[in-house]
Parts: C-alpha cells; structure tokens; sequence
C-alpha cells in the first residue's frame, strides 16, 4: 500500500497524521509512506523523527489575505501544484490523507483523481480543508458537530492519538518528572509554538501559583530564555517543584501526571484530555478565526472544561484556579465529563477507512 500524506502548519494536524500512520504500520505488511509538508514547516523534523519519507512544496494562504499579498500566494499555489504534479507522477500513491494545513491546497489540485480521505481535527474545519472537501472520497471528524460545515456525510472517528500516549499512568509519570511534592499538579501549555499572554501571566503570579501547586511548564522555544530566567530566580525549594522545558517528547507523562491543564483550544484538546480524563481551563487563541473557540466551547458545553478569554487573563487566572481547586465536586465532574469525550481507537478507524479506500 502506498500512502501519501499531506499535513503540516500547527501540531493540530501534524500529530492527528503520525498517529494514524502509526496505526497503519500494524495493519499494513507492506506500508510506503511519502508524507509532503510545507517549505520550512514545524513537521518536518517530527516526521523525518519517525523515519518516514519527507518532501516539501511551495503552499501559501488565501483566506484573508490583502490585495498587496495576494499575488504572490497564488503565484506559491501555482508553484505548489506543478510540484505536487511531479511528486504524485514519481510516487503513484494509493490513496492521499489530507489533514490541514495550507500545504493541503496545491496537493488535493493536483491529485484530485486519486482516492483521498479528509480529516478534520477542529470542529469547525479551516478554510483550506472545508474547500477541498468537494474532493475527498471520505470525511472524518473529530465529532459529529462537523457535520453542519459540509455538505458530504462525515462519519466521526475520535482524535486519532499516538499508542505511546495510553502507555503512562500517574505513579509512572511522577517519577519520569520526579514529582514528590505531594502538592495538586498544573500543566500550563500553548500548543506546539507557545502562547505569551499564558507565559506571561504565569510567570507574574509564578510564586503564588507555586505555593499550591507543583507546575509543569511548557513554554515553547519563543518564551524560553525568558521563562528559564524566572525559573533561576526561585528559592530552590520552590524551583524544585517547578518543572520548566521549552517542549516535551514524552507528553504523554504531562497529561498523567496533571490534576489540571491551562491552555489554548487547539484540536489536539479533543483527543488528549479526554484519553486522561484531564479537566482544562482553556484560553482559545483570540486571532485564529473562530477554531479555538468552538472546541472550547464544545468541552465547555460537555462539563469538562471551564472557558476564560485571553484578554481577562491577566486578572482572572489566579481567580479561576482558586474557584475550580477549591470545588473537588466540580472537579470530579469535569474529569469524568472529560473521559466519557475520550475514543481511544480514533487512528485504528482511520486506518481502516485508509486501508479500503486503497484498495488494500
């Protein structure tokens, strides 16, 4: 079977791609992959990681683009397709899977005979996989509630999440991170590249959130020098159960190791809360269109999470963390909210969908 991936722009769509790929390699005796991402894309170094064939083409953005910019994306566009002519001629896939990202416009041009499989991590689906839908043979979302932005029948899979996510549990991730405090722990984290109000607001109310909780900090590379600076400046007792890093592989031991989460509503909140069963307060991203802010609100509207803007950050967040560790009863229903959201075997779906569309 030979499968060509596209996906790549944020960790929303990259992460959704690598667990189904992995899911296909137990499937599938004779799996080759060719994933194509974007020219100087995030996904790059994560997929070249997992030994899987990688080649970039030119992609841009339309959506809300000025008149002054405009020419120039389509021109990148055009570039994009002639290169993912080439791409699709030299491999002859059996079918491609699309999972966002510009990078999936030239490519679903150019391979619009092929079978093709579209799968939509948010709830409401960017504007890039929305317009290619019309191409795609199948549809999966996240949840049912994608439905109403297409006008083709989706069947809902879940969050496709990598297998390494389910292998740790709490006692094993606190010893991985060397928690001991007995303290309740917070994982703060933006997404794949960060998020400054959060960094920011946590590193001003650093101490006081300190002398409550043991924090696993995430910053992203952006923050980094800033945030390890504030870490050197602790007294070593609080420094200790202040466990900072730019990223982290082994997220999987974040999650288990966490009573609670703070931060933004990207897709991938869909699919790894729930497998933890991980109670959140979500911060959407206030410039990403609406994405963010639908998949809050839908954790919102289930009881498993609690919404606070970014702009009331700054005098809210201290204020949200004592209502919520201070009502163990609401606490106990968002965590088990969280897990009744959780479907464990998304990316085995989705590799079989994949495996029939190819004609595997």
């Amino acid at each position: 079977m030979r499968l060509l991936i596209c996906a790549g722009g944020t960790g929303g769509g990259v992460y959704p791609a690598l667990a189904v790929h992995s899911a296909l390699t137990a499937k599938v005796r004779d799996l080759d992959t060719l994933w194509v991402g974007g020219e100087g894309g995030m996904e790059e170094s994560l997929v070249k990681r997992q030994g899987i064939a990688f080649q970039s083409i030119p992609a841009a953005g339309i959506h809300g683009v000025g008149l002054a910019t405009m020419p120039r994306n389509l021109a990148m566009i055009g570039r994009g397709i002639l290169a993912a002519r080439r791409i699709l001629n030299e491999f002859q896939p059996d079918v491609l899977f699309f999972t966002g990202g510009f990078v999936a416009v030239p490519m679903a041009l150019a391979g619009r005979l092929y079978s093709s499989m579209l799968y939509v991590p948010d709830i409401e689906p960017g504007m890039a996989l929305k317009s290619l839908s019309g191409f795609a043979d199948m549809i999966a979302v996240t949840t049912s509630q994608s439905q109403k932005f297409f006008k083709k029948k989706v069947f809902e899979t879940g969050y496709p999440l990598r297998a390494d996510l389910a292998l740790w549990d709490r006692s094993t991730a606190h010893r991985h991170l060397s928690i001991s405090s007995g303290l309740p722990i917070l994982l703060i984290f933006g997404g794949s590249k960060g998020a400054r109000s959060i960094n920011t607001t946590v590193l001003n109310n650093l101490r006081e959130m300190l002398a409550k909780f043991e924090i696993i900090h995430l910053s992203g590379e952006l923050d980094w020098t800033l945030v390890k600076h504030n870490r050197e400046q602790l007294p070593m007792e609080l420094a200790a159960r202040y466990h900072a890093m730019p990223y982290m592989h082994d997220m999987g031991a974040a999650f288990a190791a966490a009573d609670l989460v703070i931060s933004r509503a990207g897709a991938s909140c869909l699919g790894e809360y729930p497998l933890f069963g991980l109670p959140a307060i979500l911060v959407p991203y206030p410039y990403a269109w609406r994405y963010q802010k639908v998949n809050a609100d839908y954790l919102t509207g289930r009881g498993a999470a609690v919404i606070l803007e970014d702009q009331a950050l700054k005098d809210e967040l201290l204020q949200t963390l004592n209502v919520l560790w201070e009502n163990p009863n609401k606490l106990k229903a968002m965590r088990a909210a969280m897990f009744e959201l959780s479907h464990p075997r998304a990316a085995e779906k989705i590799a079989s969908k994949l495996i029939e569309l190819a004609g595997a």
